[in-house]
């Protein structure tokens, strides 16, 4: 079930990513060549945009890519840091668990409403749905997280650790060739 997840997900972010670019690349062709434009292309390239970012937020947990300022953590023993980390997966997921509430109320209200978006007949409640799924997927990954780093098999929201990193380590990966 996960891997088909993952795979649906990297297929989804790789679709909308795609399909951004080339609607975007085609509304500056159609204004500054043609001087004309898609009256509806700034909706849809913001609705995608907004479903980009959140699949895009638990994706990097997935991949544990997120940014962190670890040099504090760092100084802590490895029990500590364990349960530091915990600790700021657990508020993650409160915030996360507020939000997906409220997304829940919004989309509610939306589709008891049963408006529609301005330029693209769709429902708005399933374009504004994407906050359900997003934070839905963000928790799930979030509570995978807070599993692996309780089992030991992670040690945070990143693969390596930024503050043992300096100016003269980006060498350290190239061949004695490379660096030539």
């Amino acid at each position: 079930m996960m891997k088909f997840l993952n795979r649906l997900e990297d297929i989804l972010i790789g679709g909308l990513l795609v399909a951004i670019t080339l609607m975007v690349f085609l509304e500056v062709v159609l204004r500054f060549g043609f001087n004309m434009g898609l009256h509806w292309s700034q909706d849809v390239i913001i609705i995608m945009s907004g479903w980009f970012v959140m699949l895009g937020c638990a994706w990097n947990v997935r991949e544990k890519a997120h940014i962190c300022v670890d040099a504090l953590i760092d100084k802590f023993s490895p029990n500590t840091r364990k349960w530091v980390v915990l600790l700021s997966i657990g508020v993650a997921l409160v915030y996360c668990g507020l939000f997906l509430q409220s997304s829940w109320v919004y989309v509610s209200k939306l589709h008891m409403i049963g408006i529609k978006l301005d330029d693209v007949p769709v429902p708005k409640w399933v374009v504004v749905s994407g906050l359900l799924v997003g934070f839905g997927l963000l928790v799930l990954r979030l509570l995978e997280l807070a599993w692996q780093v309780w089992k030991g098999e992670a040690d945070g929201f990143h693969e390596h650790q930024e503050s043992q990193f300096s100016d003269n380590d980006d060498d350290s990966n190239l061949s004695a060739g490379d660096k030539a």
